[in-house]
């Protein structure tokens, strides 16, 4: 019997592929984390959102506020209007001008509900500029 061993060139041949599954296996540990993860960001939290602490816009020369009370009676600056008749109301109060910017603002114990369809009757007027008026609170340092 013989044995016959290579002799001379003992270098290892040059393999020029890449390999691509440790790429695979972090790629699936990736996505297994992200849809894990993914729920926990969409948890529903208890926020209290009435104050702000971002810098007051300028206010306009005649703003027109519409308010919801705590007892969900609408007001246009002063004086009241219902849901139905807020379209017209607020047509008369900005001469028929849909860019004027409606400033919102409600009471905390208002209803999600109940502010959605208020903001719905100015979507449906024609109103889409609406500022969300809060209270001013000092930036945490």
């Amino acid at each position: 019997m013989g044995l016959h061993l290579k002799e001379g060139d003992d270098d290892l041949a040059e393999n020029h592929e890449i390999n691509v599954t440790p790429f695979i296996d972090v790629m699936l540990v990736l996505l297994i984390i992200f849809m894990v993860a993914a729920p926990l960001a969409t948890v529903d939290i208890k926020v209290d959102l009435p104050a702000s602490s971002a810098k007051p816009m300028p206010r306009p020369e005649k703003p027109v506020f519409l308010s919801v009370k705590a007892d969900q009676r609408l007001y246009l600056g002063e004086e009241p209007v219902t849901v139905e008749a807020l379209g017209p109301t607020l047509d008369a109060r900005t001469h028929n001008n849909k860019d004027t910017t409606i400033f919102f603002q409600a009471d905390k114990g208002v209803d999600y509900g109940d502010l959605m369809s208020v903001m719905d009757a100015l979507r449906a007027a024609g109103y889409l500029k609406v500022g969300l008026v809060g209270l001013e609170t000092a930036a945490k340092k």
